[in-house]
């Protein structure tokens, strides 16, 4: 993968990171739905108490994608496991294998942090990325339906 380098994020990549965030939102239809901030970013992905983590492709210097990931834990196998949140590669850097350097990257962390699973969501129209990851020998996980618990749901549970 010529001239394309992987590096850890750094906090002067904030901005850029919410730019490709919202980006990944309009490809998405999902804009409305974003809330973050440069504040927040920073927040969550650079204090010391922060549990995600982030990663900028480069081309030439020039930053064409990022990836967040966190570490989530499986009970049967007793080992953690690498969790990417998101994906993201700028329309004119798809194809050039900056989404596959990145994927890449991912799982030798979690290899090297001897992590027993790398695992990710897809949207279900999203056909060029499920394609993309079955090319790859990944497998979807029909088995497990997602559930999410926000806003004041989240809210009401919480004060019952």
């Amino acid at each position: 993968m010529p001239n394309i380098h992987i590096r850890p994020a750094t906090p002067e990549d904030v901005t850029q990171i919410l730019a490709f965030v919202r980006e990944l939102a309009i490809y998405e239809q999902a804009e409305h739905e974003v809330v973050a901030t440069e504040e927040s970013i920073a927040r969550s992905i650079f204090a010391p108490q922060a549990t995600a983590h982030a990663l900028i492709c480069e081309r030439d210097g020039q930053a064409i994608g990022f990836a967040v990931y966190f570490y989530n834990y499986s009970t049967w196998l007793a080992k953690n496991g690498l969790f990417l949140e998101d994906l993201y590669v700028t329309p004119e850097a798809r194809g050039t294998g900056a989404g596959k350097a990145l994927l890449k990257h991912l799982a030798q962390i979690a290899v090297e942090r001897d992590c027993g699973r790398f695992e990710w969501n897809v949207l279900d129209w999203n056909e060029p990325a499920i394609q993309f990851y079955e090319s790859i020998g990944a497998k979807p996980q029909s088995e497990w339906i997602g559930y999410r618990l926000t806003g004041q749901a989240l809210q009401d549970l919480a004060a019952a």
